[in-house]
């Protein structure tokens, strides 16, 4: 069941993939704009790809109770993807990125005057979709999207004097990552009439899950030589990611020459080499593991309140299936 190949009923896999076949189809008609040029513009990172997990969630939530609206489940899906491809649009631009989901990014393919304009109107496009869905459905997209701005600002200002860095990085997780997956899958609850107490088992779970998907993410890009992604990009940025950030909470005397490459953006290929090299070594990386899958298990432990069945089923392998990734 997508790139993330979790393990299903295959009858239920099958209901699965016809949603979000369904979303795919409505979140190209969704950017479609007025004019060609903004149409192009705002369908560049969907036709580029993505992992899709918001979508995945909303319609694997859905599944908890019989009856659920597939127009609903289509429309709450999509209203999740475009908020989190238009906060893309946007970070990219404060992140100078040239490069997204393997091609330009739209501000260094066009300009930030597009790219920003751009990420607007797909705002624009998943307000209007999530007005159709009720205004219990519009109340948690603006409260969420303002934890995600939150979070960016956060991470933009970085963490105060008094505040410990780790702490401080993972509520940016939350706020950035976790409050949008969370709103996942309360939304996809919502279609199928959830109870308010599975409702929150669902919030819960969504935000612990998205900042183990984050988490994991800081893993592959020091641990993994064959995710696709090129390792030590974090590396390259400056960015201090989990593994380093634990490193600097209980450095050794021996650590010094790690911490002082982990203190910068590193701009020489053989540095970055023997940063990787060091930190692959480094117990920090499996502590960082170990926290990844302890938070992996938290998020499951909410599950236990949701209805058994396959959705349930296969909420849990995501759990494993996210920390999977990292290793």
């Amino acid at each position: 069941m997508t790139s993330l190949n979790v393990d299903v009923d295959p009858a239920f896999e099958a209901v699965v993939r016809d949603r979000l076949d369904a979303v795919e189809t409505r979140l190209k008609d969704t950017a479609a704009a007025q004019t060609a040029f903004t149409t192009d513009a705002a369908q560049h990172l969907l036709a580029a790809g993505g992992k899709r997990f918001r979508p995945l969630l909303v319609v694997l939530a859905s599944q908890l109770y019989p009856g659920a609206e597939a127009s609903a489940i289509d429309r709450a899906a999509v209203v999740m993807e475009l908020t989190h491809v238009a906060s893309l649009y946007h970070d990219d631009v404060m992140d100078e990125a040239e490069m997204r989901r393997g091609v330009p990014s739209a501000n260094s393919r066009w300009d930030n005057t597009v790219a920003i304009m751009v990420g607007d109107f797909l705002f624009s496009r998943a307000s209007s979709t999530v007005a159709t869905l009720g205004t219990d459905y519009v109340l948690l997209q603006a409260e969420t999207f303002a934890r995600l701005v939150q979070g960016q600002i956060a991470e933009t200002r970085g963490p105060g004097a008094e505040d410990d860095p780790l702490e401080h990085y993972l509520e940016v997780v939350a706020d950035k990552t976790g409050s949008l997956i969370a709103a996942s899958t309360v939304f996809g609850g919502m279609v199928c009439g959830a109870p308010q107490e599975v409702l929150d088992a669902l919030a819960a779970y969504g935000e612990e899950i998205g900042v183990v998907f984050q988490l994991s993410d800081d893993l592959i890009d020091i641990a993994s030589d064959t995710s696709g992604k090129t390792p030590g990009t974090d590396l390259r940025e400056g960015v201090p990611t989990l593994p380093v950030l634990m490193l600097r909470a209980s450095a050794g005397p021996d650590d010094a020459r790690l911490l002082e490459l982990t203190s910068r953006p590193i701009t020489d290929e053989d540095e970055v080499a023997e940063a990787l090299a060091a930190l692959r070594a480094h117990p920090v990386l499996e502590e960082a593991r170990a926290e990844v899958e302890l938070r992996a298990e938290l998020a499951r432990g909410y599950l236990s309140r949701l209805p058994e069945g396959p959705a349930r089923d296969a909420l849990s392998a995501l759990c494993d299936q996210v920390v999977s990734r990292s290793h």
